[in-house]
């Protein structure tokens, strides 16, 4: 067994053979685009057309605890405008499916974070399905644009020497096969 970072063909077998990727690019899309699709060790996930836009228009407090949906406004479209010093909640556009023996970490692309837009994902673990909820962060003093349908964050695949004893699927999490953008929960 190859442990580690994984590389592109694993990633594909896994995609294709398994199902770890619905939709799977086999190949990076680059002409007119943010990329996106399969890269030498690693996945570029596209964000999808529907986000949620933190406002202020309520004075609202974001709480974890309590999460009150007056914090955002909902949007969809070809892109989204993130006003300036501003955060967003998006989702891939693929559904991900990892296996017991693997874990992952997600990276903003840097044609983004050369903007000044930072993407936030947290860690894929294992037997967790779904789809993504992804956090953009606009540090900008302008207002950014974030484009449907395109590259927004690269997810590298890292396999361990074994299976893990409880994964994500065995103490039922609470973002387990997410559909939609899914808000903050605590039970």
């Amino acid at each position: 067994m190859e442990v580690g970072v994984k590389p592109d063909w694993w990633i594909r077998k896994m995609a294709l053979e398994h199902g770890m990727i619905e939709p799977f690019e086999e190949k990076q899309v680059t002409k007119g685009v943010i990329s996106y699709g399969l890269s030498s060790y690693g996945y570029d996930m596209r964000i999808a057309d529907e986000f949620l836009i933190f406002t202020n228009a309520y004075s609202t407090v974001v709480d974890p605890k309590s999460f009150d949906e007056r914090s955002f406004v909902r949007h969809s479209g070809e892109y989204c405008i993130i006003p300036p010093n501003s955060f967003v909640l998006g989702r891939s556009v693929e559904y991900f499916r990892i296996p017991r023996n693997v874990i992952t970490i997600t990276l903003g692309k840097s044609t983004y974070a050369r903007c000044g837009i930072i993407v936030n994902v947290t860690p894929f673990e294992p037997e967790w399905e779904g789809y993504a909820t992804l956090e953009i962060s606009n540090t900008t003093p302008l207002p950014a644009k974030v484009y449907a349908g395109e590259g927004i964050a690269q997810v590298i695949f890292i396999e361990a020497d074994g299976v893990c004893e409880v994964s994500y699927a065995d103490k039922k999490g609470r973002y387990q096969k997410q559909q939609t953008i899914v808000l903050p929960k605590v039970e």
